[in-house]
């Protein structure tokens, strides 16, 4: 229309607009087939059933030994011996490393002559005072040096035993940092020993967690090195203070380790078992819809085929499930694939052959 034409022609282009609509609407209701009826829809369901559902808290922890250490001697000098191969065994008491002993052998030779004349001595001034050829102060005296001799015997003892190092408990040795004959500060690393069974897995929680977390709850680890292998843990402690820089509380699990393929320092996940056990009702994540207002399912009336919509609330996930906590029932029947063709109402044939997945914990496929 242009803005010269009257309101006359206006009107004329209008009605004809008008007619045209109408012939259309008249066409398409002629080649619409008599008694025709809404398509049915082909749709997989699930029954609703109520399984145990138990939280969850997931960490990131890290494995270290019960008992661990870094061996080294206590007094410097020069690798006499060295008892021991990298990576192997050893029992509690095992002789790792021996220092050259010098001349430690004669002056404990020398000391513990000293220490025999002492002993000597004081049994002769005890009968010579049972005679009353002595006093007692010279029994006292004698007394006194044979335990002052007795004592540098065991100080030159404790100095030659310095000089052996020896593993303080059974485990594994790691790899060997000294050869024989090489001089050895004081102090300086030998080999480190590692009991491998059982370990400790340290690691944090925040602290709303800690009401559901008690000493003796079961925890299953995974491990990147062993892809599908679960291990079990329990909690053994937790810690009294939560650090105040993170609101995180520290814990440790104990996991018996038989066949020692875990080691210390590995990073492990947490999956830590919390909580009371509920009873949710548990639906395939696929079999939910969605939507900024809320979420929903169609519920199959098994009486006429039809669907209904039913507003649900979720709650926590696993895997593929979830947990509906309220608006379904025990014994509904969900569709849990087909739903983008459906609205309230919908007439819907079911079959199952083909069904989402519904795993509580899915493992990736291996390749």
């Amino acid at each position: 229309m242009m803005p010269h034409e009257s309101a006359k022609d206006r009107k004329a282009f209008f009605r004809e607009r008008k007619k045209q609509r109408i012939f259309v609407l008249v066409a398409v209701l002629a080649c619409t087939p008599a008694g025709a009826q809404e398509p049915v829809a082909t749709v997989s369901t699930i029954v609703a059933r109520a399984t145990a559902w138990q939280d969850t808290l997931d960490a990131v922890g890290t494995v270290r030994a019960v008992r661990g250490a870094d061996l080294a001697a206590e007094v410097a000098g020069v690798v006499d011996s060295v008892g021991f191969d990298s990576g192997r065994d050893v029992a509690a008491g095992t002789v790792l490393l021996r220092l050259r002993p010098n001349d430690d052998a004669a002056k404990l030779a020398d000391l513990q002559a000293a220490a025999d004349l002492a002993a000597s001595n004081l049994t002769r001034d005890e009968k010579q005072y049972r005679a009353q050829a002595v006093s007692q102060a010279s029994v006292d005296a004698d007394t006194s040096h044979l335990r002052s001799a007795r004592a540098l015997v065991a100080q030159q003892q404790a100095l030659m035993a310095e000089k052996i190092v020896r593993a303080p408990f059974a485990g594994r040795l790691g790899l060997r940092m000294v050869d024989e004959g090489q001089y050895l500060a004081a102090g300086a690393t030998i080999v480190t020993l590692q009991a491998l069974d059982p370990l400790f897995v340290d690691f944090y929680l925040p602290q709303q967690a800690l009401a559901d977390v008690h000493d003796g709850d079961t925890a299953a680890l995974s491990v990147d090195a062993y892809p599908g292998r679960e291990f079990a843990a329990r909690v053994s402690a937790i810690s009294p203070k939560v650090d105040p820089a993170s609101r995180m509380a520290q814990l440790r699990a104990e996991l018996p380790n038989p066949d020692h393929v875990l080691l210390p320092g590995m990073f492990v996940t947490v999956h830590l078992k919390a909580g009371i056990v509920h009873h949710y009702i548990t639906l395939p994540n696929a079999a939910i819809v969605y939507n900024p207002y809320g979420s929903l399912v169609y519920v199959v009336s098994p009486a006429t085929h039809r669907v209904r919509q039913a507003v649900v609330k979720t709650g926590p996930t696993r895997g593929d499930q979830v947990a509906v906590i309220q608006g379904l029932s025990e014994g509904d029947i969900v569709v849990t694939a087909g739903q983008i063709k459906l609205h309230h109402g919908s007439q819907v044939a079911v079959n199952n052959a083909v069904e989402p997945a519904d795993d509580a914990a899915p493992k990736p496929a291996e390749e």
